[in-house]
């Protein structure tokens, strides 16, 4: 389906502001940086994931208790606390036959809050 763009939206200029694409072409991150900081991304847009993360948050849990939590499989938790734990959202430290999981940081907290409070204005 084809978007319809407001005349606001349009700019019908053909000048290029040399100044400003210079300025922000050296304050531009790395393709890598870019395709590493995309790929956070991706993992955020999962909403068991975010489920997961949310959990989380208010206390470390083992993929029993996720699982409970959630009325998932283990196994399926096991699956997104790994690809958690990939992304250094996550982190594990192991009690016995048990492994807890809970958040890696608090950068974290910080981009579920961000988001949070943006989706909720």
């Amino acid at each position: 389906m084809a978007r319809i763009i407001e005349d606001a939206d349009r700019c019908d200029c053909n000048i290029i502001h040399e100044e400003v694409v210079d300025s922000v072409r050296g304050r531009m991150p790395d393709d890598d940086t870019l395709m590493d900081l995309g790929d956070a991304f991706k993992v955020f847009s999962d909403s068991t994931r975010l489920k997961i993360l949310c959990a989380l948050l208010h206390h470390e849990m083992c993929v029993c208790d996720i699982s409970a939590l959630l009325g998932m499989t283990k196994s399926a938790v096991s699956h997104q606390l790994r690809i958690l734990k990939q992304t250094n959202l996550v982190k594990n430290r192991r009690d016995g036959r048990e492994v807890y999981y809970s958040i890696a940081d608090d950068h974290v907290e910080t981009i579920i809050n961000n988001g949070m409070e943006h989706v909720l204005e």
